[in-house]
Parts: structure tokens; C-alpha cells; sequence
């Protein structure tokens, strides 16, 4: 009976998206004020009004049409809830907001074993502003594993940089190399490291460089 009523049958609706909406604006510190909460939004959007979306379990930030942050909703009033990744950018211009900046204190457990060790250093503060730079671009599960990565083969007195941090990143993402395939075909004159062979394909010696020196 099924499979005669199924030609017949209504398509499943869309659950209904319920939520209560309100305007606010970002504050300079890149919160927005939901139900006596505060959740950060992306940084760039400080000063400008957006939407806030409160549904039973999440708030979620609209701005220009599209969803710009989403977060657990708090079940207190008075609380903030940071996304670290909102902040990224500013770091480029204060990366000493890494020492006591409240919103990367949830930072993954790679990355501040990588912050610790960095912030020991002068100069470290930036070098990890960098490494947190690369999030947006290759993605947060790529760096972690970078990271580990670059923490297990350096030095315990060595500094992890951001070129060994890319480097690996690179190397996780490089093509598999191909497979080596059967042939009956043989290279009948083999390769030989020879720089003179050029000169002799030309026929003629080439004339000896002039010091104009």
C-alpha cells in the first residue's frame, strides 16, 4: 500500500525557523548585547548594526543577509561568550592582546601549548599572531595538526616559527605521489651530470668570460 500512496504523498515541510529578532549594534569590543548576554561577533564589524536571532539554544548574528556568528545560548544573564576567531584580525595590529586578551583563553590545547612557549620570547606574541593568521586561509583542523606537528619536532629549547608551522601545513597538503607504473620501455642512453654536454651540442667552445672588473 505504501508504494501505491507514495506518488501521492505531501513532501515533507521545512522545519519552521523560529527565533526572536531585534537590531543592535556592535560595541567596540566587538559584543553584541542579546537577552542581557553579550557574544562577540567578527571584529570588523565593530560600531555597525546588526541583527540578533535568539532561538531556545543558540543566538545567532545576521549582518547584509548572512549569518556573520552563532553561538550557544547562555542560561544566566550577565555572561559573555567569546569566538576567538572573531578577533583574528585585530591581532595583526595588537598582537600584545594575546597575553591577556579574554577571548583567547578557550583557545585550543595546541595552540596554547604553542602561545606559552612563544610568550616566553621577545617577539613572541607576534609570531603567534601570525600562526593564528593562517586560520581564516587553511582552516582551524589543518593548523592544530600543523602545530602538533611542528611542537614534536622541534628542539625542547627550540622556537617554532611560522615558516616551519606553513611548512608543514604545505607538506600535509602536497599530492600523494603517484605510483610507479609497469613499462617494458628502457631509457637506451641513461642520464649523465654532465654541464659540458651543452657546449658539444652547440659545436663550438664558448669564448671565455671578460672581467670587466
Amino acid at each position: 500500500m505504501l508504494e501505491h500512496e507514495h506518488a501521492h504523498l505531501m513532501p515533507m515541510p521545512v522545519p519552521f525557523d523560529g527565533y526572536v529578532e531585534s537590531p543592535s549594534r556592535v560595541s567596540s569590543t566587538c559584543l553584541v548585547s542579546v537577552s542581557r548576554n553579550r557574544y562577540s561577533v567578527p571584529c570588523e564589524l565593530a560600531g555597525q548594526r546588526v541583527s540578533t536571532r535568539l532561538y531556545p539554544g543558540r543566538v545567532v548574528v545576521v549582518a547584509s543577509d548572512a549569518i556573520v556568528a552563532s553561538h550557544e545560548r547562555h542560561s544566566e544573564r550577565g555572561q559573555v561568550r567569546y569566538d576567538w576567531q572573531h578577533y583574528i584580525p585585530l591581532l595583526q595590529r595588537k598582537p600584545g592582546a594575546l597575553r591577556n586578551g579574554a577571548p583567547f583563553a578557550d583557545l585550543p590545547a595546541p595552540l596554547q601549548q604553542l602561545r606559552r612557549g612563544l610568550l616566553r620570547e621577545p617577539g613572541g606574541d607576534r609570531v603567534m599572531a601570525q600562526v593564528l593568521a593562517i586560520v581564516p586561509k587553511a582552516g582551524l583542523d589543518a593548523v592544530l595538526v600543523a602545530v602538533e606537528l611542528a611542537l614534536e619536532s622541534s628542539p625542547p629549547s627550540g622556537r617554532v616559527s611560522v615558516e616551519h608551522v606553513i611548512n608543514v601545513l604545505s607538506r600535509l597538503n602536497a599530492p600523494p605521489v603517484p605510483e610507479t607504473v609497469e613499462t617494458t620501455l628502457k631509457v637506451a642512453t641513461p642520464p649523465i651530470a654532465d654541464p659540458k654536454r651543452y657546449d658539444r651540442l652547440r659545436g663550438q667552445d664558448l669564448p671565455e668570460e671578460i672581467d670587466h672588473a
